[in-house]
């Protein structure tokens, strides 16, 4: 089920909040449990035991580290849960993209098994070893209430496409969380402003990007398409992904929970390092958390620093996808963060605003054709049309795609900064009078979003094949 499904907002949302609100406050977490797995079961029945699978069984290592103080023994309980996750996942995404590599070098002739990724099951992986691995480091307690647990691992706002929140982070909210109208208003309001951000911005966007890319090879693409494309595939990443994690916010909210941010503006960023802290916030500092910082982070000599740098990296790109682009724009990012890191982001600081502004945008729109081009001669073929080999600097096609889209892209640069319509929309919120705004802006959006949904086919978050 998508969240921009008029199944989801005219049937399912609604009845789940109504459920939800009747029923008394002890029964609400089995609500959204039920909820949550009806959720998920819709387009995946059998993938559904998963799920159940790794919330039965990280419980289980939970409750183990909870009586066992021998620290051998607790070591071989986080080796088994981590092991375990961790297999699910390589059996499940990984396994083909491993045989058909060996294949390609070896010239073997392994089968493959062409398996069904299970949707968010790298959000909900994550979620669950954070828990065993916190447990284990005795930064949180154990969880002895199997629902509140099954809630934690289950809970349908960000169950598909995160943000990845951590245990600690809601543990509280789990067994007793505050309830109210503005919660809910706030959290409707916040929904609202992601629905748009995917199905206004994100959807439109999206078909240039499509449109341009089957174009690689052909007489119409240029430079300039080239280069359209780049910013369009750009503007649609960050306003679908952004525009799931506020409306998973947004959800969360409603319930009573409240989920990190995932996103600050990242194209504001001065440099690539800054982009990562501003992107995708939940998946980097869990990396950091969960990775670097036990392989040495920054506390060894320079050469393990940077050995410990590329294993996080390679294990970035490798997470969003089993395809060798992933692991390529894992290792792009990781030369830029590298030289940023030993000399480069000295004389940054030095560069006027404009112009590091302008040097890091120019390397992540560049990184995000590398990420979408999964088939390598199409990415090879991009990428040598945007930088002019083989390829006319300017096509008449060129020239049409600008001018249909040129406004609208500069709607969505301003939409993708902090000056825009959603932080112009959280200020008014603490002004008098500001709720009737914001209501109003709200139903304005809804009003927007309702005639491209009815018309439109399916058409799923990108991260839900992540």
């Amino acid at each position: 089920m998508v969240f921009s499904s008029n199944v989801f907002l005219f049937f399912f949302l609604p009845l789940t909040v109504l459920l939800y609100y009747l029923c008394p406050v002890k029964g609400r977490n089995a609500v959204l449990l039920v909820a949550s797995l009806i959720f998920y079961a819709w387009g995946e029945p059998v993938y559904i035991l998963i799920m159940v699978f790794s919330t039965v069984f990280d419980y289980i290592n939970g409750r183990l580290l909870g009586i066992t103080e021998t620290l051998w023994k607790r070591r071989l309980i986080l080796v088994i849960s981590c092991v375990g996750n961790l297999g699910i996942l390589f059996f499940f995404k990984y396994r083909d993209f491993f045989v058909e590599s060996v294949n390609n070098i070896a010239g073997t002739e392994m089968d493959l098994w062409n398996l069904a990724l299970p949707i968010g099951i790298s959000f909900y992986t994550f979620q669950t070893m954070s828990y065993t691995i916190d447990v284990y480091r005795r930064k949180v307690a154990v969880q002895k209430n199997f629902l509140n647990f099954a809630v934690f691992v289950c809970l349908f706002p960000q169950l598909i496409a995160g943000p990845i929140v951590r245990y600690r982070t809601i543990h509280r909210e789990l067994g007793k969380r505050k309830h109210s109208f503005f919660n809910v208003y706030h959290g409707l309001s916040r929904f609202l402003i992601g629905l748009g951000k995917k199905v206004i911005f994100a959807n439109t966007i999206g078909a240039l990007w499509e449109e341009i890319r089957d174009s690689v090879g052909t007489s119409d693409m240029s430079v300039l398409m080239a280069w359209t494309g780049a910013l369009a595939f750009t503007f649609q990443i960050y306003f679908d992904f952004s525009g799931y994690s506020d409306m998973a916010i947004g959800l969360g909210r409603i319930f009573g929970f409240h989920f990190p941010e995932n996103f600050k503006y990242p194209y504001e960023s001065r440099s690539i390092t800054e982009f990562w802290r501003r992107w995708h916030i939940s998946m980097v500092t869990w990396f950091r958390d969960y990775v670097y910082i036990p392989l040495g982070g920054n506390r060894c000599k320079l050469p393990r620093q940077l050995v410990n740098l590329a294993v996080v990296w390679f294990l970035t790109g490798l997470w969003h996808g089993a395809s060798w682009n992933y692991v390529l724009w894992g290792m792009y990012y990781l030369f830029f963060l590298l030289i940023e890191k030993l000399f480069l982001g000295k004389f940054l600081k030095k560069w006027p605003g404009f112009f590091r502004h302008l040097y890091s945008l120019v390397f992540i729109v560049i990184g995000w054709v590398i990420f979408a081009c999964e088939d390598m001669s199409v990415l090879t073929g991009y990428l040598k049309a945007m930088f002019g080999v083989g390829t006319a600097l300017v096509t008449d096609m060129a020239i049409y795609d600008v001018l249909s889209y040129g406004i609208f892209m500069v709607v969505l640069g301003f939409a993708s900064t902090s000056v825009s319509l959603r932080k112009v929309g959280w200020r008014l919120q603490g002004k008098k009078g500001s709720h009737a705004l914001v209501a109003v802006w709200s139903v304005a959006i809804l009003a927007l979003v309702l005639p491209l949904l009815i018309r439109s086919s399916y058409n799923p978050f990108l991260y839900f094949r992540f």
